[in-house]
């Protein structure tokens, strides 16, 4: 099933994230997760992102196959953009379709190094906007872009990020996926402003449950994401009590999932980090 589908049917649709672990244990680890959620939660479907660099593609493109093939949910593979010639990603997404894939999401990716700056390979796409318009003029794919609620870190104001959304969306994006954020303020923000530029594509939160305050702390730095300062307080707090950090982050996330689907968001997509205990546990809260 195409994802752009699945959005406008009158219900909130939920969807997870998972990166591509590196060894054999861990895919069939990741495996027996993704049946785990979809006997607990039946998600309208799951995606698999690429590596620093696009430095897992062979097992992003493995992992998406089995989830679809094996457990009959819906797959959307990430495709990036970063360190891969134009020819390279038309083997890659052709590697997909073969596969039975049908939804691509299309980012520009991050480096291989931390700190390291963008340079567009040589006949490669320079923006996620020109990879999908790569993608919609040469593919027939759902296509799904990323959008930022505080800001993309290289933006050079709030005008020019909503500018480089609305160029995805007329380079044939279907949806946009948020990058995290812990303050629905940003969100709703973003969407009002979207609105009123006559943006009408679904524009979907991406939650992260915290579970652990050392990796939360590196995730918001890398992505430029803030975390409010009363939670960030009781972070702190609990930092050596993994069991109260998990309680604190599950908690509110369930209050911000259930702000956004009341007010309107068209689904929640979750950053599970490969683990499905606490998504579960969210998802259980806000059906109740």
């Amino acid at each position: 099933m195409k994802i752009r589908d699945v959005y406008g049917r009158g219900r909130p649709v939920f969807s997870f994230e998972f990166f591509p672990p590196k060894t054999d244990k861990g895919e069939a680890n990741l495996m027996a997760t993704c049946a785990d959620l979809q006997d607990a939660v039946q998600p309208d479907f799951v995606s698999v992102t690429y590596g620093a660099g696009g430095s897992t593609r062979d097992r992003t493109h493995a992992i998406v196959s089995r989830v679809q093939k094996e457990l009959r949910i819906t797959a959307m593979a990430h495709q990036t953009c970063i360190a891969s010639t134009r020819d390279e990603v038309r083997r890659s997404v052709e590697s997909l379709e073969a596969s039975g894939i049908e939804n691509i999401l299309a980012l520009r990716g991050d480096p291989p190094e931390e700190d390291a700056g963008f340079e567009p390979p040589a006949g490669g796409f320079a923006h996620a906007t020109d990879l999908i318009e790569y993608l919609r003029e040469s593919h027939d794919l759902s296509i799904g872009g990323a959008f930022y609620p505080e800001g993309h870190p290289e933006s050079s104001s709030a005008e020019d990020d909503l500018h480089w959304t609305k160029r995805k969306l007329a380079a044939g994006a279907d949806f946009l996926i948020s990058q995290i954020f812990f303050d629905n303020r940003y969100y709703f923000d973003f969407v009002d402003r979207a609105a009123a530029a006559g943006i009408d594509t679904p524009l979907v939160p991406g939650i992260m449950p915290i579970t652990n305050v050392a990796q939360i702390q590196r995730f918001t730095k890398m992505c430029g994401a803030t975390i409010p300062p009363e939670l960030d307080a009781r972070l702190r707090r609990h930092a050596d009590d993994p069991a109260a950090v998990m309680a604190t982050g599950v908690e509110h996330a369930i209050t911000q999932c259930r702000e956004l689907l009341e007010r309107g968001a068209p689904g929640l997509h979750f950053y599970t980090l490969n683990k499905s205990h606490a998504t579960r546990t969210i998802l259980a809260a806000i059906r109740r």
